[in-house]
């Protein structure tokens, strides 16, 4: 079996590929530990003046595998709940530590943690006809992956507060329009799209592109495994919850769910 994330290097172009379809690219231990694997790769390629994230098959990312764990454990100690939930975040937000130029090609379906992957990302292309958004409050969770710290930055606070809190997502086209997108465009057409503005990114000066990035972000104080963090308890205590339960097992059955506020 191929391994679930794969990077590959195009000349001054690097793609970490997620490559799980059949299980949507979500975060199981095997995805996550592979990512985080793709990662290093990508900071090691000295010669990569952009990265490309993308996926196979319907989704990019469908976020946590809700028959797999929601939690990580520790190797060499026990976690605390917070500790667990941040560590299941942990691989992605690594996108951070890329001091070049990232692109989400978003090929499909991009929701909770995957959603959250392609918010780390600096700019993001998708597919017009799938779902994207934080889905969280319909599961009886807290977001997590500092969906709730970016999406505000993104979108503004109205527009941010009304995602999260009614739990919609939105199509290709309703997420161009609000900022999430920087394009959205037809499913054969976001990774050709997104290696494009690669190419264009690539061919400017590699130094000068990575010192504007890390201007960039210092002037907006963005700080995004501090809002990651900020996010890890209020996630371990909704997960405690029956509300959960009820959310993860309403999805697993495809109904509605049925929350008590316990």
């Amino acid at each position: 079996m191929s391994e679930a994330v794969r990077y590959e290097s195009r000349g001054d172009i690097g793609v970490i590929t997620l490559d799980r379809p059949d299980n949507r690219n979500s975060m199981t231990p095997e995805l996550l530990d592979a990512f985080t694997i793709a990662c290093a790769a990508a900071r090691a390629d000295h010669a990569a003046r952009v990265v490309v994230i993308t996926g196979t098959g319907s989704c990019f990312s469908s976020g946590a595998d809700f028959k797999s764990v929601l939690q990580r454990e520790g190797d060499t100690r026990a976690r605390t709940p917070d500790e667990k939930s941040y560590a299941m975040y942990e691989p992605f937000l690594g996108v951070l530590d890329l001091e070049v130029p990232v692109i989400a090609a978003c090929n499909g379906h991009t929701v909770g943690g995957g959603f959250g992957l392609a918010l780390v990302c600096d700019l993001r292309i998708g597919a017009a006809k799938a779902k994207y958004g934080a889905n969280f409050a319909k599961l009886g969770l807290h977001p997590g992956l500092a969906i709730s710290y970016l999406l505000p930055r993104i979108v503004g606070a109205q527009r941010a507060a009304e995602m999260l809190f009614t739990a919609r997502l939105v199509d290709g086209e309703e997420a161009a329009r609000l900022g999430i997108l920087l394009e959205a465009v037809a499913d054969d057409q976001v990774l050709p799209r997104a290696m494009a503005l690669a190419r264009t990114i690539a061919d400017n000066a590699p130094t000068a592109l990575r010192l504007t990035k890390r201007t960039f972000y210092r002037g907006l104080g963005w700080d995004v495994r501090a809002g990651a963090r900020a996010e890890s308890t209020p996630q371990a205590i909704t997960l405690a919850t029956a509300d959960a339960q009820e959310g993860i097992a309403a999805l697993l059955e495809k109904r509605a769910p049925k929350f008590t506020g316990r």
